[in-house]
């Protein structure tokens, strides 16, 4: 029997704790109910339509028009096999799709370890980085990681440490054992005469002293997104990624590309490492990896990072119950091959310009500070004095983000995220599927609630 809407109501209200949610906002109010989606769109319990601009959380990249095909996908691989474990054993789907993801990865990154979502990989990264040294005999004491400052890297405790958002770590404290962070590649609020080579230099001359200062015979990895998201699509200069590979390579230091949103297509490549060069000895992935139709995520090693583990009586002393799940790398599959037989990342490369250049048309707006991003990842900074850069104090951007847009974005029928974690930002990531018709509803929206925002602040 369907439930009613009154049921749904008040069964969410009654029985589910949301992520990342302050659940008392919805002692009065309705919990929104999402019920279909379809391309780049969603519907609401009471049929109203949305045009979802975060893809789900940067995730659905291939939108919500293929649910038949993957359940199919699942189907079939459900009759043949449900479940079984990577633990000692291997099955055919989590052969195939390990296969699939090396052959797509750039470089020697040639050997996956399965687990369920991103905070997941994030973990086994430090793990596998912390244990890699003691394998190799070549560092007993290599423990440490160094991440960077306002990024977000998961949950869990190890990946929660990593994390470079304070308020979020707070809670939990104390953490694992010993991350430092340094400056991300946010350069909106750098002196104005600081040219993009100074500011490079900057960024690595400061890694290099972290590391000296942590010492690096203690030092096992260095963690960082291609592009960073928490703080608003951060991309890195001129020589950065070749600099940061050239400084963990002198101080023999693992060096991770945090994927879990940029692969798959977000940033117009199979994979942000390829298009950055980074050449990482790990890397994370999820989200993209099934465009969130199943919950799966891994860890990308090279030769090298394996080869140790490949002595006879050696094993990564690691393991996660449904990591390779059979239904979930049958589901990754068929997304990948749905992402080459309808040529998403291409279409990407190709329409990225016309997704920049619509953006960049809200920089008109006097609280629109800067637009910043690549592929189909982007940022809008919102900004108090436009001609000063003067942000907003933690209370206005409370009563901005939370008290006016987060509502107002949502009434209007976009979803999209205004985010504080940094300074305020809204953040717009789109299904990779999305062309210059939805392009333009996103900046159309957006431009009439930014309006009234400005408005409100100014009155």
């Amino acid at each position: 029997m369907s439930a009613t809407t009154i049921d749904l109501q008040q069964a969410a209200k009654d029985h589910l704790w949301m992520h990342f949610t302050r659940m008392g906002g919805y002692r009065k109010a309705d919990v929104p109910i999402i019920v279909r989606g379809e391309g780049c769109y969603l519907e609401d319990l009471h049929g109203k339509r949305y045009l979802d601009a975060l893809a789900g959380l940067f995730s659905v990249n291939v939108g919500y028009s293929f649910g038949e095909e993957m359940g199919q996908a699942a189907l079939e691989q459900m009759r043949e096999l449900p479940f079984y474990t990577n633990w000692s054993y291997a099955h055919p789907r989590a052969i195939e799709l390990a296969a699939e993801v090396t052959s797509l990865a750039p470089g020697d990154l040639n050997r996956v370890f399965f687990c369920s979502g991103g905070s997941e990989a994030v973990e086994s990264a430090w793990k596998l980085a912390r244990q890699y040294y003691r394998a190799t005999g070549s560092g007993q004491h290599r423990y440490k990681a160094i991440a960077r400052h306002v990024a977000y890297h998961g949950t869990t405790f190890g990946a929660l440490t990593l994390n470079g958002i304070q308020p979020l770590r707070e809670p939990f404290e104390p953490l694992v054992p010993e991350v430092r962070h340094v400056s991300n590649t946010n350069r909106y609020h750098r002196p104005p005469e600081e040219t993009e080579e100074e500011f490079t230099r900057f960024l690595l001359d400061e890694l290099e002293q972290t590391i000296v200062a942590m010492g690096p015979e203690t030092v096992c990895l260095v963690h960082m997104e291609p592009v960073q998201n928490a703080g608003g699509a951060f991309v890195a200069p001129e020589g950065y990624w070749q600099g940061v590979r050239e400084i963990c390579d002198r101080f023999e230091i693992l060096l991770s590309a945090d994927e879990v949103i940029t692969a798959f297509g977000r940033v117009g490549h199979w994979f942000g490492s390829e298009r950055y060069d980074i050449r990482p000895d790990l890397m994370t992935m999820a989200k993209g990896l099934s465009s969130s139709y199943a919950a799966i995520g891994g860890v990308v090693a090279t030769d090298r990072v394996m080869e140790p583990f490949l002595a006879d009586t050696s094993m990564f002393s690691h393991g996660i119950t449904f990591g390779g799940h059979p239904v979930m790398c049958a589901i990754a599959l068929k997304n990948i091959e749905i992402m080459k037989r309808e040529g998403i990342v291409e279409g990407v490369r190709a329409n990225e310009t016309a997704f920049a250049e619509t953006l960049r048309q809200l920089l008109d707006l006097p609280i629109v500070g800067d637009v910043r991003g690549t592929g189909y990842f982007y940022a809008i900074e919102l900004v108090k004095d436009k001609d000063t850069r003067e942000t907003f104090s933690d209370e206005e951007s409370e009563r901005l983000l939370r008290g006016f847009l987060s509502n107002a974005l949502f009434d209007a029928g976009l979803i999209c995220r205004a985010d504080d974690r940094g300074d305020p930002v809204i953040q717009i990531s789109p299904p990779l599927v999305a062309g210059q018709a939805e392009f333009d509803e996103i900046v159309g929206i957006l431009g009439e609630v930014l309006t009234e925002a400005q408005r409100q602040i100014s009155g």
